[in-house]
């Protein structure tokens, strides 16, 4: 008897753990374009968050949807423009309307510390955290990005990684949907402090760091 109403729980518990299971196989969730009374315009569909970037074009724009081919591509963004320190765009006269023009925000440790961070999750498994192009996935096999510390990248204006950032370049993805304005610029202004990190002029540095230098010290 004792054995026959214990295989009658296990047989219990089993149909228990089965409608759990169950359950997760059909969650409660809305269908695409459902009503819904949560929502004052009755839409369950929710509208893009203001100031949202959308940035996909081609053959992934469509595929994940169902839609592949039936999506026209986006038209390419203009010029990047400046933003503030929250973000928004500045006033598109002088500098800023051009497509040279240098980091519109305030270059302090905070925006230093903010453009490493980021940096160090987005840009350094290719550039490297000094940004030679000798990342990790470089070295398993992955096209090596040019050097920040190459003439070229030395001399080039601010914007211009701003808009490599944005809109991506040969191999690279664009970022413009997941780095916001004030962090891509912050990135920008880590690169240029990793960039005088290894051509800092003499005349910048103290009286200890060039006798360190002319001693051979490291």
């Amino acid at each position: 008897m004792i054995r026959r109403a214990l295989l009658a729980c296990a047989l219990g518990a089993l149909a228990g753990c089965e409608r759990g299971v169950h359950d997760m196989y059909e969650q409660p969730k809305y269908l695409p374009l459902a009503p819904s009374a949560l929502f004052a315009d009755g839409n369950s569909a929710r509208p893009q968050v203001p100031g949202t970037v959308v940035h996909a074009d081609g053959t992934p724009a469509g595929s994940s949807s169902g839609r592949n081919g039936a999506v026209a591509p986006l038209p390419p963004p203009g010029p990047a423009l400046g933003v503030d320190a929250n973000g928004r765009p500045l006033a598109q006269t002088g500098a800023a309307s051009t497509p040279v023009y240098a980091n519109p925000l305030p270059i302090d440790p905070q925006l230093l510390a903010r453009g490493r961070e980021r940096y160090t999750i987005y840009c350094a498994p290719c550039h490297s955290v000094v940004g030679d192009g000798d990342g990790l996935v470089v070295r398993r096999g992955f096209p090596a990005p040019p050097s920040y510390h190459s003439e070229r990248l030395r001399r080039a204006a601010d914007s211009h990684f701003y808009q490599v950032i944005s809109e991506g370049y040969g191999a690279m993805y664009p970022y413009a949907d997941r780095i916001s304005p004030a962090d891509r610029w912050a990135i920008v202004a880590y690169i240029r402090a990793l960039q005088l990190s290894q051509y800092a002029p003499a005349a910048a540095l103290s009286a200890d760091d060039r006798a360190h230098l002319q001693g051979g010290a490291p």
